[in-house]
């Protein structure tokens, strides 16, 4: 038995069999590149916007409304629990009189109109 043995050392060559190709041919990645991490957060914020924010502005806006729309006469309710009547309506605040007292409170603190129940 004459068996010749190849040295580890000794490299034989490979040929492959895919052709090389240029850059153009290559498969495009998937995804935004750099915008496909920042995808996710725009939209949770535009979620955010449309369900918690834009309706908190309007209920707001609408609440600005009525205390600017408030006139002498009319019954009304703090922030704080207190429901009286307004005596006088100033620049910044009204005179209100609640328990045969009278105060007076910055408009902000008004949190609504009491309807009278008419029979």
């Amino acid at each position: 038995m004459n068996e010749t043995a190849q040295p580890a050392s000794t490299a034989t060559t490979a040929s492959t069999t895919q052709p090389i190709s240029s850059p153009a041919e290559q498969p495009q990645q998937q995804g935004f590149g750099g915008m496909g991490a920042f995808l996710p957060i725009i939209l949770l914020f535009g979620i955010f916007y449309f369900m918690m924010i834009r309706p908190q502005q309007r209920k707001e806006k609408e609440r600005q409304r009525m205390i600017s729309e408030l006139r002498a006469g009319r019954k009304v309710s703090f922030a704080g629990g207190l429901v009286g009547t307004i005596v006088e309506a100033k620049e910044q605040t009204f005179v209100i009189e609640s328990a045969g007292s009278t105060v007076e409170v910055a408009r902000g603190a008004i949190a609504a109109v009491i309807e009278d129940a008419k029979n």
